[in-house]
């Protein structure tokens, strides 16, 4: 188990913030029981940062026609909607919803060439509303798979989180399964299918990012 580096900053500060509280407390009142309250509860603190940032290793399930969860999480949505911000139809839309105790990196479902790339700012509607996708603050990102299939996909900041970081760039090959991004505490990726998609999970599953495969692909000549 490694730690990502969006987390060295807020670890260090925490580590420090907590260390000062837990020094003045023994300085100041001494050694009571108020004070190994305070010294609990700061270390208890420091624990859940560095658990949050965690980044696990893991065996990859991958496939040039398979859709795997692009992060940790439980399936909330499964519907077939029309997507106006860049596929402009029909899709079906899978969401995952990531509470603060899931593992939030976040990684590309599929492979193959970004064609979009785009950060929207946005409000902070808790994420597994379902106007968070076009409310909230998120990036958007679509990917040209080996069949010629375009799958977008968002992360969403949620009522919690306060910031998205996208590493995606338009132009770029995408190795299926490589990170994509991460968001900082409680928050949602929306992934956007083909009709045609086979779905494989449903609304309420548990899934693990880049193991349980969310959809298959069609072939196409």
């Amino acid at each position: 188990m490694r730690i990502h580096k969006e987390g060295y900053k807020i670890i260090a500060t925490t580590f420090g913030i907590a260390a000062i509280v837990i020094i003045l407390s023994f300085l100041i009142i001494g050694n009571t029981i108020a004070t190994k309250i305070i010294s609990g509860f700061g270390i208890l603190v420091f624990l859940v940062i560095v658990r949050f940032f965690r980044c696990p290793n893991r065996v990859a399930t991958l496939g040039e026609n398979l859709v795997v969860a692009a992060a940790d999480g439980k399936i909330v949505r499964v519907k077939k909607v029309k997507e106006n911000e860049f596929l402009k139809g029909e899709c079906i839309q899978v969401s995952i919803f990531m509470s603060i105790f899931n593992v939030h990196v976040n990684y590309y479902p599929v492979g193959g060439e970004i064609i979009y790339s785009k950060y929207h700012d946005g409000k902070y509607i808790v994420a597994f509303h379902s106007k968070s996708s076009e409310k909230n603050e998120r990036t958007s990102i679509a990917v040209r798979c080996a069949n010629g299939d375009r799958v977008l996909f968002r992360q969403i900041a949620g009522y919690i989180a306060r910031r998205v970081v996208l590493y995606a760039k338009e132009g770029e090959h995408a190795n299926q399964c490589s990170e994509v991004g991460f968001i900082k505490f409680g928050s949602r990726i929306d992934i956007f299918l083909p009709t045609d998609a086979k779905i494989k999970i449903k609304k309420g599953d548990n899934v693990r990012a880049c193991q349980t495969i969310i959809a298959e692909l069609p072939e196409r000549g």
